[in-house]
């Protein structure tokens, strides 16, 4: 299996596109603006590097999941990039390259970039198996995670599916988890639970208030315009934590205190010393 550098080839054929077409045009934002339609010709143009077949087409005459995972796992090895081609055929596979995909995430070998793609591809499958290996990963995660913050995605892509487990998990979660999990949940009302987890982090985590009120003003449930309004009120509130916490006022139909910031750096740095906001 070849790993053939597309982005190389496609850097050569823009620069021989440039040559030949440099004079109709103004200038290089005009060309770059060009720039979807030059990757579709590329695409679509037999390259003799391909033995005369077409970039874009090229993955589509191989079958073999395995084959093609294996493929995506030896381009990463080799810091190639990852042609967009195998990975939109290993997604065109779907259920026969599931299997695969999910081993990759419990492989201990395999890198975060390798499990990264692999939550990618099966998410544009809308396969839902690793559902609870998701939420398994929310609920031991911290604050700064990629691969968790990917797998979100897939579980709000999985909608009321996975509400139920989401719930299940929130007492046994980290702080962190808790919060992951609840910016999934805070878009599905209904649970009393939701409110409450929201409410109990709200209280307690202060570095991450500004999320979380962005998080009740979402759910919709105006039992929380009480700590929202006594929060705001906090001369020891930070000026970006108040934006988010008055905006979450407003969604729920209340009205936020006046407030200045005079002193606080948050403010100064984007407004200097003019006048506060209210």
């Amino acid at each position: 299996m070849q790993t053939v550098d597309f982005d190389k080839y496609f850097e050569l054929y823009t620069k021989a596109w440039i040559a030949a077409h440099e004079d109709e045009y103004e200038g290089y934002d005009e060309m770059e603006a060009q720039m979807p339609e030059v990757y579709a010709e590329f695409l679509d143009t037999p390259a003799l590097w391909l033995e005369c077949r077409t970039p874009g087409a090229y993955f589509d005459q191989w079958d073999d999941p395995r084959m093609l995972v294996d493929w995506m796992g030896d381009y990463l090895k080799r810091r190639i990039s990852v042609p967009d081609m195998l990975l939109n055929r290993i997604s065109a596979l779907g259920r026969a390259a599931a299997p695969l995909l999910i081993d990759l995430l419990d492989e201990e070998s395999a890198t975060a970039e390798k499990k990264m793609l692999a939550v990618t591809l099966l998410r544009e499958m809308d396969c839902p198996l690793p559902m609870e290996r998701y939420i398994d990963w929310q609920c031991v995660r911290g604050y700064m995670d990629e691969l968790c913050d990917n797998a979100l995605e897939s579980l709000e892509q999985m909608g009321e599916s996975a509400v139920p487990q989401m719930l299940e998990a929130l007492d046994g979660a980290s702080p962190a988890g808790q919060e992951a999990l609840l910016s999934v949940l805070s878009r599905f009302p209904g649970d009393e639970r939701i409110l409450e987890k929201l409410l109990y982090l709200f209280e307690t985590q202060d570095q991450r208030r500004a999320i979380l009120a962005a998080y009740l003003g979402r759910l919709g449930d105006t039992r929380a315009l009480p700590a929202l309004l006594e929060r705001a009120e906090d001369e020891k509130l930070k000026y970006f934590d108040f934006i988010e916490i008055r905006a979450a006022i407003e969604a729920l139909g209340g009205d936020a205190p006046p407030r200045e910031f005079f002193g606080d750096a948050e403010y100064e740095a984007l407004y200097g010393a003019g006048e506060p906001d209210k």
